[in-house]
């Protein structure tokens, strides 16, 4: 059976961000300083990326849009940067639960800047997960990380504007850009570093880190761009909400509130009727064009 548009970024939107979930594990898991984490991982992903992009000569298409590449690769390193520093200044939970707030951004500026229209369906989607969001802000924690929730909404604005360029100019090689966006990343960490005063194992969770799970993970959610407005792409961060939480509870035992428990199981439930209606109406829209062309 064909694979429709909606489909496939539907299937490329969440395996990215079932990648992306495991970020706030492995940052546990590195047990070093924020910025020294920003830099390795920016500086191996834009080594992985760039090599990519020269095997494939993918670096001349900065020719296309150079500005909006620029803007992108800028908004993915702070995004990266930011997130880190907002793990290392509140917990797990928290953290995703703010960036939570990606697709209310992206909705602002897509509405904004480029006059697209959001789907009933997409903010009522939205309106509900930030009910399930606020669930979680009840629980215990919240209290004292104030630094690392402004480091988490700065990157949730972050991401809503990517995703926002990204679906303004689908012809930006997102490859090429995530790599950009890594180097930025640690050109800003770089002097407040220190990338040599580590121990073997915790070389080999940055390298997992910056060689395998962000490269794949930011590669598959900026390219759903192509295939999905940036609202619903960003509607999907709130997976990692459930998923980011589950895996740092239950591998480190940093254990979730019931409040943020019932949070994610509405997020999840959400998403889960936001995208069989998408589905739907994807196939109604399918079966209707089809029949037109037959005549």
């Amino acid at each position: 059976m064909q694979t429709s548009t909606y489909q496939r970024g539907l299937m490329i939107v969440i395996l990215g961000v079932v990648f992306l979930s495991f970020d706030g594990l492995l940052i546990r898991l590195a047990a070093t300083d924020g910025f020294t984490i920003v830099f390795w991982r920016g500086f191996l992903m834009f080594c992985v990326l760039s090599a990519l992009c020269l095997a494939r000569r993918k670096l001349s298409t900065l020719r296309v849009h150079p500005m909006a590449s620029l803007a992108s690769a800028t908004l993915l390193g702070l995004i990266s940067a930011l997130f880190v520093l907002a793990v290392m200044n509140a917990n797990v939970a928290n953290v995703v639960v703010i960036l939570s707030t990606a697709p209310l951004f992206a909705a602002i500026f897509s509405r904004l800047f480029l006059g697209e229209r959001v789907a009933l369906r997409t903010l009522i989607a939205i309106a509900l997960c930030m009910l399930g969001m606020g669930l979680v802000f009840l629980g215990e924690g919240a209290a004292g990380m104030l630094l690392g929730n402004l480091f988490a909404l700065a990157a949730a604005l972050a991401i809503g504007g990517n995703l926002t360029v990204l679906r303004r100019y689908p012809g930006i090689d997102t490859t090429t850009v995530i790599a950009g966006g890594g180097l930025l990343s640690a050109a800003i960490a770089w002097p407040m570093a220190s990338p040599l005063a580590l121990e073997a194992p915790q070389f080999g969770v940055l390298a997992l880190m910056g060689l395998v799970q962000m490269p794949l993970a930011t590669v598959l959610i900026n390219s759903a761009t192509r295939y999905l407005p940036s609202t619903e792409v960003a509607l999907f961060y709130l997976v990692e909400t459930a998923l980011g939480t589950l895996w740092v509870w239950w591998l480190l035992g940093e254990e979730p509130t019931a409040s943020t428990l019932a949070g994610g199981v509405l997020v999840i439930t959400v998403l889960m009727v936001h995208a069989g209606i998408g589905l739907r109406r994807e196939r109604q829209r399918l079966r209707l064009y089809t029949g037109m062309t037959a005549r």
